[in-house]
């Protein structure tokens, strides 16, 4: 099963430790961005996203410019019943 991985890619190889910076960075992009497909419903976008991996690059594309911005919501707060003015 692992008989083709390069046996140079170790921890001492600063490709290595490049390849790993790229995943982590990555990471939380890939999750904010599969959070708000998944949120809006646009599952083509979801599975875009899961599927392709570019350093974060459309992750961050589509978290500010494809996915809506939340709603704000505006609470009435109650107060009791009001004293009218005759």
């Amino acid at each position: 099963m692992f008989q083709n991985l390069d046996p140079n890619m170790t921890a001492d190889n600063p490709l290595f430790w490049m390849m790993v910076a790229i995943q982590l960075w990555e990471l939380p992009w890939k999750g904010v961005a599969l959070w708000k497909a998944a949120r809006n419903k646009h599952m083509g976008w979801f599975f875009a996203l899961l599927l392709v991996h570019l350093a974060g690059l459309i992750d961050i594309i589509y978290i500010f410019y494809f996915s809506e911005p939340k709603k704000k919501v505006i609470l009435k707060i109650h107060k009791g019943p009001q004293k009218t003015k005759k």
